[in-house]
């Protein structure tokens, strides 16, 4: 006998169900919350400005709390009350903006970084250039051998915050979302709600004789001996190319009426190149480079301390082969000084 229902009408199989678990309502909250608290963070990170970017909609008291060069340099790289600014590393660190104004009447900031090199310097010279209503009187760049690399990558050997003087918002915006930038909020807060708070000296300058004098590098017989160990100090770049000049050259352009002074930094007489050496020739091409952009670029000095003088033999001038004393800043400070003369 045939069956009355066809086998589409039959019923269909039941299929077990698993019941909702309390887990995936937690894990959605939690998601939430999450994702609320990072973007209340970032907010809360974007308004208060940590490091003085000006980025922030709200009007906050200039300057920021005592803090490294490397971050304190956003604010002070922003300040109206500098037109024009140093640059580079502890090389040319005793430059004092205080001493360049007395010498030539412009307001200088320093924005050096120690340790630091020329990725981080350019960076740095676009941040105070593209931050300045009127364009900028003088730039300084202390350019040591670190300047004479032939890698356009330009490596860095220490850290550095290059998000904080990004171009890019997004990579700003990245960038505010780490552990450090965190623990500056408590800071950055009682700097801003008290005004009770030091605030980091506006010029930048950063006296390091009084750090080399706790270490003994003045009377320490291993270190004074070490000072007088010959050595080589030129990077090792005879024939080129020199990128971070290049580099420089093209930024600088950007800006032909701000006069630009380039710094090769005093060293000991010890790590001189001795004529004839590869040391000699690294030395010669590195310095080639950044004379034709004196030649080519008006408004443009090189100022070149790594020759044989006087000054140079004196120990007593000197923490070790590339840190020198006061007396020698004032005496390179002077060259600077002349040479803005000249260009008026």
């Amino acid at each position: 006998m045939s069956s009355s229902t066809s086998s589409s009408e039959r019923e269909a199989p039941q299929v077990a169900r698993t019941p909702p678990t309390p887990w995936g309502g937690f894990v959605r909250t939690f998601a939430v919350a999450a994702a609320s608290l990072l973007i209340g963070t970032l907010a809360l990170a974007y308004l208060i400005d940590p490091y003085g970017t000006g980025r922030t909609p709200l009007s906050l008291p200039e300057g920021v709390r005592p803090q490294g060069p490397r971050t304190a340099a956003a604010s002070r790289g922003r300040d109206p009350a500098f037109s024009a600014a140093i640059f580079g590393n502890s090389h040319v660190q005793l430059l004092s903006p205080e001493q360049l104004r007395a010498r030539t009447g412009i307001p200088f900031v320093s924005l050096i970084a120690p340790a630091s090199g020329p990725k981080e310097g350019l960076v740095l010279i676009d941040w105070f250039l593209r931050n300045r209503k009127e364009p900028a009187q003088a730039v300084i760049v202390g350019v040591d051998a670190l300047w004479c690399t032939p890698d356009p990558a330009m490596p860095n050997a220490k850290p550095f915050p290059f998000w904080l003087y990004s171009r890019d918002s997004a990579e700003y915006l990245t960038g505010l979302l780490r552990f450090d930038v965190l623990e500056e909020f408590q800071r950055r807060i009682t700097y801003l709600a008290t005004g009770k708070g030091a605030r980091a000296r506006p010029d930048g300058y950063w006296d390091y004789e009084e750090n080399y004098v706790s270490l003994g590098y003045d009377r320490d017989a291993k270190k004074r001996a070490e000072l007088e160990t010959p050595g080589e100090s030129s990077g090792g770049n005879a024939t080129g190319p020199y990128a971070a000049a290049d580099a420089l050259e093209a930024l600088m352009n950007t800006v032909p009426g701000t006069a630009l002074i380039l710094v090769r930094p005093p060293v000991y007489h010890k790590v001189l190149p001795i004529p004839g050496s590869a040391d000699a020739a690294a030395d010669a091409g590195c310095r080639e480079a950044f004379r034709r952009i004196a030649e080519r670029r008006p408004r443009t000095a090189l100022i070149d301390w790594r020759t044989d003088r006087p000054e140079l033999r004196n120990p007593n001038q000197f923490f070790d082969h590339t840190h020198y004393r006061q007396p020698i800043a004032r005496l390179v400070e002077a060259d600077i000084a002349a040479a803005l003369a000249r260009m008026r």
